[in-house]
């Protein structure tokens, strides 16, 4: 070991700042096509991918049965529920948006084919016949999509913290639309029961 590479050990050991700036400079430029994956990336680029593709069927299935509850939603409640759908389509979306861009830093392909995208997807396209179905289906959607969600941020831990960090804005959102619609189903589901009184 060279008198350079024993002091930056040393260095390291005291918890001293990361790297020689030398060797990050010509790293940074021998691979400079690699974008943002650098060699300090740690996920299995492969799998990490995958999942977030399926993340981003996801979300655009996700966008199609809000959009349909939308333009769908027939009732009493029907105004504010259908501004809610709408609402929460337009955050799936943006969500997608978020995924898709984050596939092409890791240098992927985002797959926004519609052939196979329920069998990517976690979550299912269930329309629902009434406003209270609507809601049911959404909420359920919902719980798949903090469940799967929370699993991804799990598998993605330390070696890709830019996706985790991602990943955990999004589960939030998706914890607050779950809980939306939780609060719709029991209101409107109370109202239409005493209604039918």
């Amino acid at each position: 070991m060279n008198q350079k590479a024993a002091a930056q050990a040393a260095a390291r050991e005291k918890g001293s700042f990361l790297t020689d700036i030398e060797e990050l400079r010509r790293r940074a430029r021998q691979h400079i096509m690699e974008g943002a994956v650098t060699a300090d990336y740690k996920g299995d680029r492969k799998t990490v991918l995958r999942v977030l593709n399926e993340a981003l069927a996801t979300e655009l299935v996700c966008v199609l049965r809000y959009k349909r509850h939308h333009y769908m939603a027939k009732g009493i409640h029907s105004q504010a529920v259908a501004a809610e759908f709408l609402e929460h389509a337009a955050e799936e979306q943006g969500h997608a948006d978020q995924i898709a861009e984050r596939i092409v830093q890791l240098d992927g392909a985002p797959n926004f084919s519609p052939e196979g995208m329920l069998t990517r997807s976690h979550s299912e396209y269930l329309e629902g016949e009434t406003l209270l179905e609507m809601i049911r289906e959404d909420l359920i959607a919902e719980r798949i999509a903090v469940e799967s969600y929370s699993e991804i941020i799990r598998y993605l831990g330390d070696n890709d913290p830019t996706s985790r960090r991602m990943m955990e804005e999004i589960l939030a959102k998706e914890e607050e639309h779950a809980e939306d619609m939780k609060t719709l189903l029991e209101t409107i589901g109370k109202e239409e029961k005493q209604r039918e009184r």
